[in-house]
């Protein structure tokens, strides 16, 4: 018997370990009122919501966002989304999850499209950082697939964790994208920027709750 790979835990953060949809609402909307689009509800949100972020821009004016509108609403929805983070907290039973996970001598990490600089001071604040063996945000432009970043990641963690015993739990069907991307399996959770209905589509196990995801990851990799 070679050394046994044990079960690990991709987490996303937006949405799924961090409870953030009133600041991504509420900055969406401040980046809408640029073009002079309407605010949109959290339901419409969820039911349109899609990456590329330019394509879900697309869904509601129209046409793809011209090069200069697209980094006008970025930079607003960044900074919006930032002055109204604050208020915002961990999901719901998530630190006790992160912390039985790690008791139980699994390894995790976590993987977000958010800007690298501004997560791990997130991270560290809710004194989460601990339960995670890496901690990647985004580097480099905003806008694209995170299975790009998944390949880098993973190959980042090495030979202790194994794709095939790898699932990624987050909140967007792009997560499921990302995981399968490496060979990794995928748990979505409903709680954040998309409707059940719409994360059904991926062909993965669909959950309401984190703690359902975590039961459900294991029994992927059992």
């Amino acid at each position: 018997m070679g050394m046994q790979v044990s079960a690990h835990i991709v987490w996303d953060w937006n949405g799924t370990l961090f409870h953030d949809n009133d600041a991504i609402i509420g900055a969406t909307n401040a980046a809408f009122a640029e073009l002079g689009l309407a605010p949109i509800t959290l339901e419409q949100y969820r039911r349109l919501y899609c990456v590329p972020v330019p394509k879900f821009y697309e869904r509601l004016l129209g046409r793809l966002p011209t090069d200069a509108e697209w980094e006008l609403m970025d930079g607003v929805f960044h900074r919006h989304y930032a002055d109204h983070r604050v208020r915002c907290g961990l999901t719901e039973g998530a630190a006790e999850l992160l912390a039985g996970w790690r008791s139980a001598g699994r390894s995790q990490s976590l993987l977000s499209m958010y800007g690298h600089e501004e997560l791990v001071p997130l991270v560290r604040g809710f004194g989460i950082e601990t339960h995670f063996i890496r901690v990647d945000g985004r580097t480099g432009p905003s806008g694209g697939s995170k299975a790009e970043h998944m390949v880098r990641h993973l190959q980042a963690l090495g030979a202790a964790v194994s794709p095939s015993r790898t699932v990624v739990i987050g909140d967007a069907a792009d997560d499921a994208v990302a995981a399968g991307s490496v060979g990794a399996r995928a748990v979505l959770y409903t709680g954040g920027s998309h409707s059940r209905a719409s994360l059904e589509g991926a062909g993965v196990p669909v959950v309401d709750t984190l703690a359902e995801a975590v039961v459900e990851a294991e029994r992927l990799v059992a």
